[in-house]
């Protein structure tokens, strides 16, 4: 009895199709902006070909040409046989529309601090008085660079430690041409700075606690380690950040920072700190707002 064949790929729903599939039989990890192998699949697809990501029914009939046809099967089984997240293999990832590099050198663009930005769920009134903001362990860049398109009359200060992530996000800042709003500095959280203030400090810092980085599914550890890591409870550095920020917020100024799942052993060593939890449509409790004044 013959061998059942796979169907022939001609049209890019073939290959999404296909992909949907592959992913699902492998029983992959999501979370580097998407939740799911249909969403994955789609994204790849569209990115491999540099077609807009935000609908796929638009192109389903399209034919790749046989280099995209190949150049499509190659990243399906490379998402597979890697463990690699799809930002890593086309090499960009987007957060509410804006496209972002993406590579190695630093995490995956994501964070629910870019939700809060956009979606306006910041207690921060009027966007134009706010004037100068600062990013801690900005990584790619992309809250910076979302920072700057939310605030028309800021100019951001950016900081990482890593060398690499900072050479990445100097593309991303160059790409968006936001090079005269965004200054990106290296070193350790506040060092660098001086004495500058703030109106407004975000931070997307390393949060995984030690169990956490334990069980980390394969996709994450293609990650910079040093980007994710932060100690037995996950607060190494939130630890530092709220105890410096202080002395670099303006008067009326406010910090926001996400923690992943640390919230019950934040407000456990910090019990007496007003923290304001902002949650949006995928997370609850992970990201605090607090003032100034409350620190």
């Amino acid at each position: 009895m013959p061998r059942p064949t796979n169907p022939p790929l001609v049209t890019l729903g073939d290959f999404f199709r296909f992909a949907v599939r592959r992913f699902r039989a492998a029983r992959l990890a999501y979370g580097h902006g998407t939740t799911n192998a249909v969403d994955e699949a789609a994204f790849l697809v569209l990115e491999a070909l540099r077609l807009p990501v935000e609908r796929l029914e638009p192109w389903l009939d399209l034919r790749p040409t046989a280099a995209e046809r190949a150049r499509l099967l190659t990243l399906i089984e490379a998402r597979i046989a890697l463990r690699l997240p799809a930002p890593y293999l086309v090499g960009a990832a987007y957060m509410h529309g804006v496209r972002f590099l993406a590579d190695k050198r630093a995490l995956i663009p994501r964070s629910f601090i870019g939700d809060l930005l956009v979606g306006g769920g910041l207690p921060i009134g009027d966007p134009s008085r706010v004037r100068r903001v600062l990013d801690l362990c900005t990584g790619s860049g992309c809250l910076a660079i979302l920072a700057a398109l939310v605030f028309p009359r800021a100019r951001i200060d950016a900081v990482d430690l890593s060398a690499g992530a900072l050479a990445l996000a100097r593309r991303n800042v160059a790409a968006h041409r936001l090079g005269d709003r965004i200054t990106l500095h290296r070193g350790d959280l506040f060092k660098p700075l001086g004495s500058s203030r703030y109106d407004l400090i975000l931070s997307n810092p390393p949060y995984v606690d030690a169990a956490g980085m334990a069980k980390l599914p394969p996709e994450y550890r293609h990650e910079p380690r040093m980007a994710l890591a932060a100690g037995d409870d996950g607060l190494e550095l939130v630890r530092r950040i709220l105890a410096e920020a202080p002395r670099h917020l303006a008067k009326n100024g406010s910090l926001l920072c996400e923690i992943g799942r640390g919230r019950k052993p934040l407000e456990a060593a910090y019990p007496r700190l007003p923290f304001l939890w902002l949650d949006t449509e995928q997370s609850e409790g992970e990201v605090f707002w607090i003032a100034r004044k409350d620190l």
